[in-house]
């Protein structure tokens, strides 16, 4: 079992991941077999060592990863990475807090993350000190998107993103505050949905 080769075993569970979403089941060990270059036993050898390490479920028949799991139970367990600023920018802190379960059409297969909010700059459209804000990883947005923006020099901000006068702001939605300007900001993501708990 110590010589087991971790390619070997993510490309099993890569391959039931994919296995799964165009058939709805798990593959069987033949299966996984013609896909890879492994005999059938020996794929009934991974699996087994695979399941006592828990990085599967595996009783001899079906095979449950991470992200069927996740699909069985209609929600994806999205990282917590830290705090994003509603006010003046502060580096984000990237150490994983922990998860929250996010329902699955929520997240639509994107590469997702959830910051807290911190600061008082975007309170006119509800994302308060303290909301978990869930965010979609990209480096591109559009007009009206609010958005996780890198300012050079001083870190990441959560603002929503305009075009005025021909130049790129980051405008904060607090009518006691100024526009930020964006010259050279990088797009970290785009907010999709606010977490908050009830009474704030």
């Amino acid at each position: 079992m110590r010589q087991k080769n971790p390619e070997y075993m993510k490309e099993i569970i890569h391959f039931t991941d994919r296995f799964y979403d165009q058939y709805g089941r798990s593959p069987s060990c033949s299966e996984i077999a013609e896909s890879t270059t492994l005999k059938r036993s020996a794929v009934h050898n991974y699996l087994v060592a695979m399941d006592e390490r828990g990085m599967i479920e595996y009783n001899g028949q079906t095979i449950l990863t991470p992200k069927i799991r996740e699909t069985q139970q209609g929600v994806r367990q999205v990282g917590i990475v830290g705090s994003i600023a509603c006010g003046t920018p502060l580096d984000e802190v990237e150490e994983l807090e922990g998860t929250f379960p996010v329902p699955l059409g929520l997240v639509d297969g994107a590469e997702m993350y959830i910051l807290h909010a911190s600061g008082q700059s975007m309170i006119d459209i509800g994302i308060q000190d303290g909301d978990m804000v869930l965010v979609r990883k990209q480096e591109e947005a559009h007009p009206g998107d609010i958005v996780v923006a890198y300012v050079e020099g001083v870190g990441n901000t959560l603002k929503r993103l305009l075009y005025k006068d021909g130049e790129m702001v980051l405008h904060p939605e607090n009518r006691e505050m100024a526009d930020m300007p964006a010259r050279g900001c990088r797009i970290q993501g785009v907010a999709v949905w606010v977490f908050k708990k009830i009474g704030q």
